[in-house]
């Protein structure tokens, strides 16, 4: 009875042990290909699993993360016949854990391995000026064949990045030529346009200067003009009024001539040259004659 127990005790024993031991538990992003007797069963996703001990088993774990490939540089002939080598780097990810797992021999070695054909049939079509500035038809070229070939792999390629591009060292010796003589030749177009510039700018100010200088001229003239012109009609409003008091204290035609005559000898202590007598200077006898009547008076 002892004996028939532990028998059954061993049993339990071993049937628990294989059932903790066939436990399987699946992390976040990751996935089982599970075989039995040989031939593909499921694929296990995230969570707890058990498989039947002996039968079955886990063929690849896999993870469905995003992944880097980066590849060393490989030699490319273009067009032009000019030898480079380019190194790229390859974004993948693994979306059919069966087809990865059954689809080809080292998937890895197999990407890259297309990578470089690719590459070379692609760079082989482009000429080296082409090579160095197309960057993203490259990238665009290489990710849509390489997608395409590898989606029976159960591989999804996201990008491919050209992440370096080296030309031979004659050619990068003439590139540097070139660069250098480019920055030169700019160098001296802003060094012309600054000129230029400061040129116009000095042209400018002098044209501003002349013309404020016009301007003040012309506003001098025309202040003295008009104080000239204040200074007759000062004079004329004084002449119009003196005459206007002659008139009113009733002076006759003898003292006005009197008075032209006044003016007349004023004139003459002046410095012209010329003096216009009047018409009538031989009644000046009789205009002193009739003052001094009228200051007896």
């Amino acid at each position: 009875m002892v004996s028939f127990t532990f028998i059954i005790i061993a049993i339990a024993a071993v049937v628990f042990f294989l059932i903790i031991t066939n436990i399987r538990i699946v992390p976040q992003s990751h996935a089982f290909v599970i075989e039995r007797l040989g031939g593909y069963l499921t694929t296990w996703q995230v969570g707890l699993h058990v498989k039947f001990p002996f039968i079955d088993k886990i063929a690849k774990q896999t993870s469905l993360k995003e992944r880097v490939l980066d590849f060393q540089p490989q030699p490319v002939i273009t067009k032009d016949n000019v030898t480079m080598m380019i190194d790229t780097v390859i974004y993948f990810q693994i979306t059919d854990p069966k087809l990865y797992t059954y689809g080809v021999e080292n998937p890895i070695n197999a990407i890259e391995n297309l990578s470089a054909t690719t590459l070379r049939n692609i760079i082989g079509e482009l000429e080296l000026d082409g090579t160095l500035t197309s960057r993203d038809v490259i990238n665009t070229r290489m990710r849509s064949i390489l997608d395409e070939a590898t989606d029976p792999w159960g591989i999804k390629v996201n990008r491919v990045e050209v992440k370096n591009i080296i030309p031979p060292e004659s050619i990068q010796v003439a590139m540097e030529k070139q660069m250098r003589a480019e920055r030169e030749r700019r160098e001296a177009i802003l060094k012309a346009e600054g000129e230029k510039q400061s040129a116009i700018l000095v042209a400018e100010g002098k044209k501003a200067a002349l013309i404020l200088e016009a301007e003040a001229q012309k506003e001098a003239a025309i202040q003295k003009a008009k104080g000239e012109a204040e200074a007759i009609l000062a004079v004329q409003k004084a002449t119009a009024e003196g005459l206007a008091m002659i008139r009113q204290a009733q002076a006759d035609e003898s003292v006005i001539k009197l008075k032209s005559l006044e003016a007349l000898e004023k004139v003459a202590e002046g410095q012209a040259t010329k003096i216009i007598i009047p018409s009538d200077i031989q009644n000046l006898a009789g205009i002193v004659t009739a003052t001094a009547e009228l200051a007896k008076k």
